[in-house]
């Protein structure tokens, strides 16, 4: 008997199947060629089109919005020049303790003596007048300092004898300095 070639998927059977692809033809074969190319070229070209027209921000983000970069790049301070000579109309004791001190002093936050509270004014009261301004210029616990803000010592002293005659005080407001004598002729 010969021995006939045996092939491993044969399995005794005396037929082959032959296996053919798709692509039967040469034209189809280029057609897919260029196909395998041109279509990922097209879908690339699509996807940088996309990404490059939608607007810059991020997911959830409004970082690189104007008012968000505006906040960033604002002036961290300012300088105000003012006359050397004082203002010319200073302001009253009780207009400076309404827009500087009537927020703790009206309603004894922080440990700030209420303004009318007689008691816990007396013992502050019996240091005197400088002791008290030095206190609100320089400040004291909880109170920040006062001088050098947008009011003149002379302004937030006639604040803290406000304050102090209105807790039972008896001070003199201080005068405005008189003004600089003219200069020898």
């Amino acid at each position: 008997m010969s021995q006939q070639p045996h092939d491993a998927g044969d399995h005794g059977s005396p037929t082959h199947e032959v296996h053919e692809g798709p692509i039967k033809t040469p034209s189809q074969l280029v057609w897919t060629v260029v196909a395998s190319f041109v279509v990922p070229v097209i879908i690339i070209i699509l996807l940088v089109q996309n990404v490059t027209t939608r607007p810059g921000t991020g997911a959830g983000s409004e970082g690189l919005g104007e008012q968000a970069v505006a906040s960033r790049i604002q002036p961290v301070g300012t300088v105000e020049i003012r006359d050397a000579s004082g203002p010319a109309v200073l302001k009253t004791g009780e207009q400076v303790y309404t827009a500087q001190c009537a927020a703790c002093h009206g309603s004894g936050a922080a440990g700030a003596p209420k303004l009318g509270d007689a008691g816990a004014w007396a013992a502050r009261l019996k240091t005197g007048y400088d002791a008290l301004l030095g206190s609100a210029l320089k400040g004291k616990g909880a109170m920040a300092a006062q001088g050098g803000g947008e009011h003149s010592e002379l302004e937030i002293g006639r604040a803290v004898v406000y304050m102090a005659n209105q807790s039972g005080g008896k001070l003199d407001e201080p005068k405005a300095p008189a003004a600089a004598a003219s200069a020898p002729k």
